[in-house]
């Protein structure tokens, strides 16, 4: 499947490497932190921009002493994707950071691409995010409340979770941490999805 392009320039990047995208030019960013971790420092440095702070925990379950994302966060994630829809082409430049840049960030650019690109696939979405985040994995709870906000019938988290099983197919060791780290549904779902489908989907 061809590669499709985004309307708008695009930066997916963890919190250590903030400071290697100062120059961007980025005419918007999304902070994705955890509920008490400080406003990096980078930003400091960073010219005239929109920024949307969301916050909370990397998490897709439930969690007692932990907030998981919650519809408002991510429909404060798709404003900030029409706020950048509006802006002239030329100086429309989205950066998303969360802290390592692979699990809020991919699914929360993936939403804002979805929502920005109607006419696109699931898959070529997910393809596109991938590319440009090698070790993506999209927060599947951020995906879903996603998917039914954007009317997309579940095609974006079949689409998670065929990239899921990609991940685990090519770093096994990955579905043993995310089980450890509480998100066993994740890699379950990867799995039962696609059990029957072999060859890599995303």
């Amino acid at each position: 499947m061809s590669r499709a392009a985004p309307p708008f320039g695009i930066t997916i990047c963890g919190i250590e490497e903030l400071n290697g995208h100062c120059s961007t030019g980025a005419s918007h960013v999304l902070s994705i932190l955890d509920p008490d971790y400080p406003v990096p420092e980078a930003f400091g440095a960073f010219g005239e921009h929109q920024k949307l702070e969301v916050r909370f925990h990397d998490i897709v379950n439930d969690t007692p002493g932990l907030l998981a994302p919650q519809p408002e966060h991510v429909e404060r994630i798709l404003a900030l994707g029409r706020d950048l829809m509006a802006e002239p082409v030329a100086s429309a430049y989205l950066l998303v950071h969360c802290h390592a840049g692979i699990s809020r960030s991919t699914a929360s650019m993936a939403l804002i691409l979805a929502q920005a690109m109607p006419e696109q696939p699931a898959e070529a979405i997910l393809t596109l995010v991938h590319g440009m985040r090698e070790k993506a994995w999209p927060n599947l709870r951020v995906m879903e409340i996603g998917d039914a906000m954007l009317g997309r019938n579940s095609a974006l988290v079949e689409a998670t979770h065929a990239l899921h099983r990609l991940q685990i197919g090519r770093r096994p060791h990955i579905a043993e941490f995310m089980e450890l780290g509480g998100r066993e549904r994740e890699v379950a779902a990867a799995r039962a999805a696609f059990a029957a489908a072999p060859g890599d989907r995303a």
